[in-house]
Protein backbone atom coordinates (compact mmCIF):
# COMPACT_ATOMS: atom_id res chain seq x y z
CA UNK A 1 0.00 0.00 0.00
CA UNK A 2 1.31 3.47 -0.88
CA UNK A 3 2.01 6.10 1.76
CA UNK A 4 -1.12 7.97 0.66
CA UNK A 5 -3.19 4.80 0.92
CA UNK A 6 -1.81 4.11 4.41
CA UNK A 7 -2.63 7.68 5.39
CA UNK A 8 -6.29 7.42 4.31
CA UNK A 9 -6.70 3.99 5.86
CA UNK A 10 -5.08 5.37 9.01
CA UNK A 11 -7.70 8.12 9.13
CA UNK A 12 -10.51 5.54 8.86
CA UNK A 13 -8.96 3.48 11.65
CA UNK A 14 -8.45 6.54 13.88
CA UNK A 15 -12.08 7.55 13.36
CA UNK A 16 -13.39 4.03 14.16
CA UNK A 17 -15.72 4.55 11.20
CA UNK A 18 -16.94 0.95 11.41
CA UNK A 19 -18.99 2.09 14.42
CA UNK A 20 -20.79 4.88 12.55
CA UNK A 21 -23.87 2.74 11.78
CA UNK A 22 -24.45 2.56 15.55
CA UNK A 23 -24.26 6.35 15.75
CA UNK A 24 -26.80 6.64 12.93
CA UNK A 25 -29.13 4.13 14.61
CA UNK A 26 -28.95 6.16 17.83
CA UNK A 27 -29.91 9.25 15.85
CA UNK A 28 -32.82 7.63 14.00
CA UNK A 29 -34.21 5.91 17.12
CA UNK A 30 -33.87 8.99 19.33
CA UNK A 31 -35.34 11.29 16.67
CA UNK A 32 -38.32 8.96 16.12
CA UNK A 33 -39.01 8.57 19.86
CA UNK A 34 -38.82 12.37 20.08
CA UNK A 35 -41.72 12.62 17.64
CA UNK A 36 -39.90 12.38 14.31
CA UNK A 37 -40.55 15.27 11.95
CA UNK A 38 -38.41 16.78 9.22
CA UNK A 39 -36.23 14.41 7.23
CA UNK A 40 -33.76 17.23 6.67
CA UNK A 41 -33.41 17.65 10.42
CA UNK A 42 -32.67 13.94 10.73
CA UNK A 43 -30.02 14.24 8.01
CA UNK A 44 -28.39 17.20 9.79
CA UNK A 45 -28.54 15.27 13.02
CA UNK A 46 -26.78 12.24 11.54
CA UNK A 47 -24.08 14.35 9.87
CA UNK A 48 -23.43 16.40 13.02
CA UNK A 49 -23.30 13.30 15.21
CA UNK A 50 -20.95 11.62 12.73
CA UNK A 51 -18.54 14.55 12.84
CA UNK A 52 -18.54 14.67 16.64
CA UNK A 53 -18.06 10.91 16.93
CA UNK A 54 -15.18 10.77 14.46
CA UNK A 55 -13.64 13.92 15.94
CA UNK A 56 -13.85 12.40 19.41
CA UNK A 57 -12.09 9.28 18.18
CA UNK A 58 -9.29 11.35 16.63
CA UNK A 59 -8.93 13.24 19.91
CA UNK A 60 -8.80 9.93 21.78
CA UNK A 61 -5.79 8.70 19.81
CA UNK A 62 -4.08 12.09 19.85
CA UNK A 63 -4.21 12.17 23.65
CA UNK A 64 -3.24 8.48 23.91
CA UNK A 65 -0.29 8.79 21.51
CA UNK A 66 2.37 8.16 24.18
CA UNK A 67 0.48 5.15 25.57
CA UNK A 68 0.02 3.70 22.08
CA UNK A 69 3.74 4.10 21.31
CA UNK A 70 4.41 1.74 24.22
CA UNK A 71 1.49 -0.67 24.06
CA UNK A 72 -0.21 -0.41 20.63
CA UNK A 73 2.46 0.37 18.09
CA UNK A 74 0.23 -0.79 15.25
CA UNK A 75 -2.07 2.23 15.73
CA UNK A 76 -1.89 4.87 12.95
CA UNK A 77 -0.01 7.52 14.96
CA UNK A 78 2.84 5.42 16.45
CA UNK A 79 3.17 3.50 13.15
CA UNK A 80 3.73 6.83 11.36
CA UNK A 81 0.78 6.52 8.97
CA UNK A 82 -0.89 9.62 10.45
CA UNK A 83 1.04 12.38 12.20
CA UNK A 84 0.11 13.52 15.68
CA UNK A 85 -0.37 17.08 14.38
CA UNK A 86 -2.83 15.85 11.74
CA UNK A 87 -4.79 13.89 14.35
CA UNK A 88 -5.12 16.99 16.52
CA UNK A 89 -6.15 19.11 13.53
CA UNK A 90 -8.84 16.65 12.41
CA UNK A 91 -10.10 16.25 15.98
CA UNK A 92 -10.61 19.97 16.58
CA UNK A 93 -12.10 20.68 13.13
CA UNK A 94 -14.54 17.76 13.22
CA UNK A 95 -15.69 18.41 16.80
CA UNK A 96 -16.23 22.07 15.97
CA UNK A 97 -18.04 21.39 12.70
CA UNK A 98 -20.32 18.79 14.27
CA UNK A 99 -21.27 21.15 17.08
CA UNK A 100 -21.99 23.98 14.64
CA UNK A 101 -24.38 21.70 12.76
CA UNK A 102 -26.28 20.49 15.83
CA UNK A 103 -26.50 23.59 18.04
CA UNK A 104 -28.75 25.57 15.63
CA UNK A 105 -31.39 22.79 15.70
CA UNK A 106 -32.90 24.31 18.84
CA UNK A 107 -32.15 25.57 22.34
CA UNK A 108 -32.56 22.18 23.98
CA UNK A 109 -30.58 20.46 21.24
CA UNK A 110 -27.87 23.10 21.62
CA UNK A 111 -27.54 22.61 25.39
CA UNK A 112 -27.51 18.83 25.04
CA UNK A 113 -24.91 19.06 22.26
CA UNK A 114 -22.63 21.04 24.57
CA UNK A 115 -23.08 18.38 27.26
CA UNK A 116 -22.24 15.71 24.69
CA UNK A 117 -19.16 17.62 23.57
CA UNK A 118 -17.91 18.13 27.13
CA UNK A 119 -18.46 14.45 27.96
CA UNK A 120 -16.56 13.34 24.85
CA UNK A 121 -13.59 15.56 25.71
CA UNK A 122 -13.59 14.54 29.40
CA UNK A 123 -13.67 10.87 28.43
CA UNK A 124 -10.77 11.25 26.02
CA UNK A 125 -8.69 13.10 28.62
CA UNK A 126 -9.27 10.83 31.65
CA UNK A 127 -10.28 7.39 30.37
CA UNK A 128 -6.83 5.89 30.93
CA UNK A 129 -6.64 7.36 34.43
CA UNK A 130 -9.97 6.53 36.14
CA UNK A 131 -11.74 3.26 36.81
CA UNK A 132 -15.18 4.72 36.11
CA UNK A 133 -14.31 5.61 32.50
CA UNK A 134 -17.01 3.21 31.20
CA UNK A 135 -19.61 5.41 32.89
CA UNK A 136 -18.26 8.49 31.12
CA UNK A 137 -18.28 6.62 27.81
CA UNK A 138 -21.87 5.64 28.48
CA UNK A 139 -22.64 9.31 29.09
CA UNK A 140 -21.56 10.07 25.52
CA UNK A 141 -24.20 7.72 24.11
CA UNK A 142 -26.76 8.95 26.65
CA UNK A 143 -26.38 12.56 25.56
CA UNK A 144 -26.28 11.59 21.87
CA UNK A 145 -29.61 9.78 22.17
CA UNK A 146 -31.17 12.77 23.92
CA UNK A 147 -29.70 15.18 21.35
CA UNK A 148 -31.49 13.13 18.70
CA UNK A 149 -34.75 13.05 20.69
CA UNK A 150 -34.63 16.80 21.25
CA UNK A 151 -34.49 17.34 17.49
CA UNK A 152 -37.82 15.49 17.05
CA UNK A 153 -41.19 17.20 16.81
CA UNK A 154 -42.11 16.36 20.44
CA UNK A 155 -38.64 16.80 21.92
CA UNK A 156 -37.25 14.79 24.83
CA UNK A 157 -39.94 12.54 26.32
CA UNK A 158 -39.92 10.40 29.43
CA UNK A 159 -39.65 7.23 27.37
CA UNK A 160 -36.72 8.58 25.37
CA UNK A 161 -34.90 9.32 28.64
CA UNK A 162 -35.48 5.75 29.83
CA UNK A 163 -34.22 4.41 26.51
CA UNK A 164 -31.14 6.62 26.76
CA UNK A 165 -30.49 5.30 30.28
CA UNK A 166 -30.66 1.62 29.29
CA UNK A 167 -28.48 2.36 26.26
CA UNK A 168 -25.98 3.90 28.67
CA UNK A 169 -26.18 0.81 30.90
CA UNK A 170 -25.44 -1.38 27.88
CA UNK A 171 -22.43 0.77 26.99
CA UNK A 172 -21.13 0.55 30.58
CA UNK A 173 -21.10 -3.24 30.31
CA UNK A 174 -19.56 -3.14 26.85
CA UNK A 175 -16.88 -0.62 27.85
CA UNK A 176 -15.96 -2.59 30.97
CA UNK A 177 -15.28 -5.66 28.82
CA UNK A 178 -13.42 -3.56 26.22
CA UNK A 179 -11.04 -2.18 28.88
CA UNK A 180 -10.03 -5.74 29.78
CA UNK A 181 -8.75 -6.14 26.21
CA UNK A 182 -5.66 -4.07 27.06
CA UNK A 183 -5.51 -4.79 30.80
CA UNK A 184 -5.57 -8.58 30.27
CA UNK A 185 -7.28 -9.08 33.64
CA UNK A 186 -10.13 -11.22 34.90
CA UNK A 187 -13.65 -10.27 33.80
CA UNK A 188 -16.58 -10.16 36.22
CA UNK A 189 -20.06 -11.34 35.26
CA UNK A 190 -21.89 -8.15 36.28
CA UNK A 191 -21.46 -6.54 32.83
CA UNK A 192 -23.81 -9.20 31.47
CA UNK A 193 -26.58 -7.73 33.65
CA UNK A 194 -25.84 -4.23 32.37
CA UNK A 195 -26.01 -5.50 28.79
CA UNK A 196 -29.46 -6.92 29.53
CA UNK A 197 -30.87 -3.56 30.69
CA UNK A 198 -32.69 -2.84 27.37
CA UNK A 199 -34.45 -6.21 27.53
CA UNK A 200 -35.55 -5.62 31.12
CA UNK A 201 -36.97 -2.19 30.27
CA UNK A 202 -38.82 -3.58 27.26
CA UNK A 203 -40.54 -6.23 29.38
CA UNK A 204 -41.47 -3.72 32.10
CA UNK A 205 -42.85 -0.99 29.83
CA UNK A 206 -44.45 -2.68 26.83
CA UNK A 207 -48.25 -2.84 26.94
CA UNK A 208 -50.29 -5.76 25.61
CA UNK A 209 -50.21 -4.53 22.00
CA UNK A 210 -46.45 -4.13 22.05
CA UNK A 211 -45.62 -7.16 24.18
CA UNK A 212 -45.24 -9.73 21.40
CA UNK A 213 -43.03 -7.53 19.15
CA UNK A 214 -41.08 -6.56 22.26
CA UNK A 215 -40.43 -10.19 23.14
CA UNK A 216 -39.35 -11.01 19.58
CA UNK A 217 -36.94 -8.06 19.38
CA UNK A 218 -35.63 -8.73 22.89
CA UNK A 219 -35.00 -12.37 21.95
CA UNK A 220 -33.04 -11.17 18.92
CA UNK A 221 -30.86 -8.98 21.15
CA UNK A 222 -30.37 -11.72 23.77
CA UNK A 223 -29.40 -14.22 21.07
CA UNK A 224 -26.79 -11.80 19.71
CA UNK A 225 -25.45 -11.05 23.20
CA UNK A 226 -24.97 -14.75 23.92
CA UNK A 227 -23.23 -15.30 20.59
CA UNK A 228 -20.82 -12.42 21.40
CA UNK A 229 -20.17 -13.32 25.02
CA UNK A 230 -19.35 -16.95 24.27
CA UNK A 231 -16.01 -15.78 22.86
CA UNK A 232 -15.10 -14.45 26.31
CA UNK A 233 -16.92 -16.51 28.93
CA UNK A 234 -17.57 -19.93 27.42
CA UNK A 235 -14.49 -20.81 25.42
CA UNK A 236 -11.09 -22.23 26.15
CA UNK A 237 -9.29 -19.37 24.43
CA UNK A 238 -11.06 -16.05 24.98
CA UNK A 239 -11.28 -13.51 22.18
CA UNK A 240 -12.19 -10.17 23.71
CA UNK A 241 -11.80 -8.33 20.42
CA UNK A 242 -14.48 -10.43 18.79
CA UNK A 243 -16.78 -10.00 21.78
CA UNK A 244 -16.36 -6.23 21.89
CA UNK A 245 -16.80 -5.79 18.13
CA UNK A 246 -20.00 -7.82 18.24
CA UNK A 247 -21.35 -5.90 21.22
CA UNK A 248 -20.62 -2.61 19.47
CA UNK A 249 -22.69 -3.70 16.47
CA UNK A 250 -25.34 -4.81 18.99
CA UNK A 251 -26.00 -1.15 19.86
CA UNK A 252 -28.19 -1.14 16.74
CA UNK A 253 -30.29 -3.95 18.22
CA UNK A 254 -30.61 -1.99 21.47
CA UNK A 255 -32.09 0.88 19.46
CA UNK A 256 -34.41 -1.56 17.70
CA UNK A 257 -35.72 -2.83 21.04
CA UNK A 258 -36.28 0.79 22.13
CA UNK A 259 -38.34 1.46 19.00
CA UNK A 260 -40.40 -1.69 19.34
CA UNK A 261 -42.63 -1.89 16.31
CA UNK A 262 -43.94 1.68 16.51
CA UNK A 263 -43.07 2.08 12.83
CA UNK A 264 -42.12 -0.92 10.67
CA UNK A 265 -40.36 1.36 8.17
CA UNK A 266 -38.26 3.13 10.80
CA UNK A 267 -37.53 -0.26 12.37
CA UNK A 268 -36.29 -1.61 9.05
CA UNK A 269 -34.07 1.43 8.55
CA UNK A 270 -32.51 0.93 11.98
CA UNK A 271 -32.18 -2.83 11.45
CA UNK A 272 -30.32 -2.21 8.17
CA UNK A 273 -27.53 -0.54 10.16
CA UNK A 274 -26.76 -3.86 11.90
CA UNK A 275 -25.39 -5.78 8.88
CA UNK A 276 -23.78 -2.53 7.74
CA UNK A 277 -21.83 -2.31 11.02
CA UNK A 278 -20.72 -5.94 10.67
CA UNK A 279 -19.68 -5.29 7.07
CA UNK A 280 -17.67 -2.20 8.03
CA UNK A 281 -15.92 -4.19 10.75
CA UNK A 282 -14.53 -6.57 8.13
CA UNK A 283 -12.43 -3.73 6.74
CA UNK A 284 -11.86 -1.32 9.65
CA UNK A 285 -11.30 -2.44 13.29
CA UNK A 286 -14.10 -1.39 15.64
CA UNK A 287 -11.74 -0.67 18.54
Amino acid sequence: MTDRGQFWRGLLILGRVSNLPTVWSNCVAGWWLGGGGSGWTLFELCVGATLIYVGGMFLNDAIDADFDRQHRRERPIPSGHVSLAAAWWFALVLLGAGSLLLIPLGWTTGYLTLLLLVTVVVYDVVHKRVAFAPVIMAGCRFWLFLVAASAGADGVTGYSVWCALVLAAYVVGLSYIARRETLNSAIALWPVLALAAPVILAQLINNEAARTPGIVLSALLVGWLLSCLQHTFWTGKRNLGRTVSGLLAGIVLVDLVALGWTSPWVGLVVLSFFPLALLFQRFIPAT
